[in-house]
Formats: C-alpha cells, structure tokens, sequence
C-alpha cells in the first residue's frame, strides 16, 4: 500500500499519540524570518502549481502575507518561546467556590486539512492555595488553540496547564467548536458543531459537573 492509499484510507480518524503537539526535536532551530521566508517560497510554488498568475498586483504578495500570518499569528502557539507568562496570586480572599471564565474566543486550525476550527470555550476552577489573572486564562486558552490542532487534545493541553499552574487537579474545560474541514468539504455539513470536555478533581463529582454545565448553558450577558 502506498502513502496515498494509507491516506486516503485513514481519512479524517484523530490518530493523536500524546496530549502533547507533535513536534521535531529541531522544531526552533530556525529564526521566524528564516520559517517565513521559507514559507514564501513554498507557498508561491503551491499558488503556481493551482495556475495562479503571481504577476498580477492581487497575488503577488500573498506568498509573503500567507507565512507571515502561519508564523506569527495563526501558528504562534506552536513555539514555547510565545507561552504567555501566567502569573498566580495567593488566594487571601479564601475563595472556595467556582470560578468560571465563559466564551473564550477559539480561533484555532485543524491539523488534518489546516481549514479553520472557531468556536469557544469555557473554563473553571476552584480555588485552593492560588488564584489566576482571568485574562490569563484567556490568554492561554489561545496559545494552546493557535497551533495545528485536534479539539480533544486542545481541551486536555488546557486543563494539564492550568492543573499544574493552579495546584489542584479541581478544573474543568469545554470547547465548542465548528470545523471547516467538516462544513466546507467532505461532508459539507454547515450546522454541525463539536463540543468536548475534560475535567478532573471535584469536576468528577456529577453534581459539581452539572453546576457547572447548566451556568454555561444558561448565562448571558
């Protein structure tokens, strides 16, 4: 069987090996200018195998504007280097409740055909010891969703994060998603979308889980 057949077999199946993104062992040894320019050069010879005429004034820059855009923006999470610094407090108000950071922006692609996958995602925790800056946990909900993704992997990179960052394992993430592999080719379904959960401590208790579910399911600004 040749790697087009095996391709074609496998399909769009999640074949994810670890929560942690695949990566080279030389995956940083290049600047970001020295990715973009190789990007450029690549994607100008993709764009010219489509039959696209770069001469003209429209394309002759999306070359440089593509691997700019995967390098600093769409990919950025894929480099430690851009892990936002997160910063814990010690909890003096002895909070001991829920804390839930609803409709985080995810703005993410999927690993198998790069297409776009948009959605949200909700996160909570119960304090123990520390306390987090909620903009930090938007901020690294985004590191981890701007990188070529799986969404199943996305919510456990989270929760892992933020169970070792806030020393307790009482923390629970959803995502909520719509992928444009599934909506603009294959299948071509334009109103289906993708939630996945992940949780672990008191979130396992089914009480503490549905607390949680039904605020999100039902808060609105």
């Amino acid at each position: 069987m040749n790697k087009k057949e095996s391709y074609e077999i496998t399909g769009d199946h999640h074949h994810s090996t670890s929560i942690k993104t695949p990566l080279r062992a030389n995956a940083f040894e290049k600047s970001d200018d020295e990715k973009i320019k190789n990007i450029q050069h690549y994607f100008k010879m993709i764009m010219e195998e489509m039959g696209l005429d770069l001469t003209d004034d429209s394309l002759s820059g999306t070359p440089y504007r593509v691997a700019k855009m995967y390098v600093k923006e769409l990919f950025y999470g894929l480099n430690p280097s851009n892990k936002p610094k997160i910063s814990t407090f010690e909890n003096k108000y002895r909070y001991k409740k829920m804390l839930i950071e609803q409709n985080i922006n995810i703005d993410s692609a999927c690993e198998h055909h790069f297409l776009p996958i948009v959605g949200f995602a909700n996160v909570a925790y119960v304090p123990k010891n520390k306390v987090i800056g909620l903009s930090k946990i938007n901020r690294l909900v985004d590191y981890y969703a701007r990188r070529p993704q799986v969404q199943e992997r996305l919510v456990l990179q989270i929760l892992d994060d933020l169970q070792e960052i806030l020393e307790t394992k009482d923390v629970i993430v959803s995502v909520t998603a719509k992928h444009l592999c599934v909506s603009s080719r294959g299948i071509k379904d334009q109103s289906s979308f993708t939630t996945t959960l992940e949780y672990g401590g008191c979130f396992a208790e089914s009480a503490t889980r549905n607390e949680f579910l039904n605020i999100i399911n039902n808060q609105k600004l």
